[in-house]
């Protein structure tokens, strides 16, 4: 402390023990130990109060009282000091004793000498500094680890999940000991990226800055970008720094649809008015030719209602593609999420008991209040319920249908468990036409889309071929 001096405090009621000890440090370094003496238990304890010593010197007997009694008050008052037990010869279950209970280490009196004592002495002060500064850190990295926003998983070398922090069990949905029963490839959405990540830790040893898919307990899929290396190579254990990157990538889905869909709408008026001209000449000399006396042919009438059939056709469609496509007026009013839900499946009633589907609903008890067109959005319920109901097989079909609030959205989430969508035609899916209904339109999840755009919300998909489909859509909460 004072003068560069290390301060020692030796709680001795041998005051010859004393001044031999501070003969020997005075004697091997009399310029770095500054020696100060508590001839009794009480006393020591007082000094120990002030917290003013770099080291304890402290006799196993002290009277009514032993050192240990003097390092089980150094716990009580958490406080962390290096203490030197003194003991006597033989007194090996003493000496371990003392160990246990937290000195850093003992010296047999009766083998005490200069050289080392100040061996021992300043042993017992690096050891500390060093084992303080290794506290510390651990501290730091210990706080870094429970306050991050990013989750942080250790997996040994058997892909185990040996420790999470609370982000983790938070955006993962994990009870701890839930996921402490987990391997790291459970979380993965497909099996494909968990074998590609598991390839790229074996072979190169970490993965940086990688997207893959996760899946909650709850069974949300969560976009996430991994960074995972070794953290100890000899125990193999690996270090998971995962960002949830969901909220990004839908925004950037989001921007991408409302992009698309503008695009869509301006292809579509661009149609409509280089068809709907041509079409208009042929309509009306359709008409013309028909007003006159026809041919002999027998088959001249046929053609030309043929004709005239599908320009009327191709007319809907064009109207149909418009309507899908543009911005129309709508009529704004708070309106309960449930109440929705339950006037569209009423609507689709005899779909369902046409194809024997069955209906399960988990809506939430306090139904949350949107802003919204009704109309509107029953029609966006309905497209996607019956494709659901088209999807599935008459008998086998189920339904699920929940509420929930996220944030301050509103969210549906409609699944089935029908034929599900391939891959590459999920990125398809809101795209006017596309469609593999023999006899659909392709225009049903168009519209579906503008309707959520138009009302601020976000629609999601996500499907598996063979088990089924999930609509997920959210609006802004009143």
């Amino acid at each position: 402390m004072t003068n560069g001096k290390k301060h020692i405090l030796m709680i001795d009621d041998d005051e010859d023990d004393f001044f031999l000890v501070n003969a020997l440090l005075q004697d091997i370094s009399p310029d770095q130990y500054a020696l100060e003496w508590a001839p009794s238990y009480q006393e020591g304890v007082k000094a120990i109060a002030a917290r003013a010593h770099d080291l304890y010197l402290v006799d196993y007997r002290l009277g009514a009282h032993t050192g240990i009694d003097v390092l089980h008050h150094f716990r009580n008052l958490g406080y962390k000091a290096p203490v030197i037990l003194f003991t006597g010869k033989g007194d090996y279950h003493i000496d371990k004793e003392a160990m246990l209970a937290g000195a850093s280490d003992y010296l047999v009196k009766s083998e005490i000498n200069a050289a080392l004592l100040e061996r021992a002495i300043r042993y017992t002060l690096d050891k500390f500094d060093h084992l303080l500064a290794i506290e510390k850190s651990e501290k730091r990295y210990f706080s870094i680890f429970e306050k991050s926003n990013d989750l942080i998983l250790l997996t040994d070398n058997e892909n185990r999940v040996i420790a999470a922090n609370p982000a983790a069990l938070q955006v993962l949905h994990y009870q701890e000991d839930e996921l402490y029963d987990t391997r790291l490839s459970d979380l993965f959405a497909n099996n494909e990226e968990a074998e590609d990540f598991k390839e790229r830790l074996r072979t190169s040893g970490g993965v940086l800055q990688r997207e893959y898919a996760f899946k909650s307990a709850a069974g949300q899929q969560l976009d996430v970008m991994m960074n995972a290396s070794v953290l100890d190579a000899n125990k193999q254990l690996y270090l998971c720094i995962i960002q949830d990157i969901t909220a990004r990538k839908q925004k950037e889905r989001e921007k991408q649809q409302q992009e698309k869909f503008v695009i869509t709408g301006r292809i579509a008026r661009l149609i409509a008015h280089e068809v709907r001209n041509p079409l208009t000449n042929i309509l009306l000399a359709v008409s013309q030719v028909k007003s006159e006396p026809l041919s002999e042919d027998p088959n001249a009438q046929l053609y030309l209602d043929i004709m005239e059939r599908n320009c009327h056709r191709i007319n809907q469609l064009v109207t149909e593609l418009l309507e899908s496509t543009k911005l129309s007026d709508m009529h704004l009013t708070p309106l309960s999420i449930n109440a929705l839900v339950n006037k569209a499946l009423t609507l689709a009633n005899d779909r369902f008991q046409l194809n024997n589907i069955a209906v399960e609903k988990h809506l939430e008890q306090v139904s949350s209040m949107i802003m919204g067109d009704e109309d509107k959005l029953i029609i966006a319920l309905l497209n996607i319920i019956i494709n659901g109901i088209e999807a599935m097989k008459a008998g086998e079909g189920k339904m699920v249908i929940s509420s929930y609030t996220d944030q301050n959205n509103v969210c549906l989430r409609i699944t089935d468990n029908g034929s599900g969508i391939e891959p590459q035609n999920l990125v398809k899916l809101f795209e006017p036409f596309f469609t593999n209904k023999t006899k659909g339109t392709g225009l049903g999840l168009t519209a579906t889309q503008n309707i959520v755009i138009q009302h601020k919300g976000t629609i999601a998909v996500d499907s598996t071929p063979g088990k089924g489909t999930t609509f997920t859509l959210c609006f802004p909460k009143v």
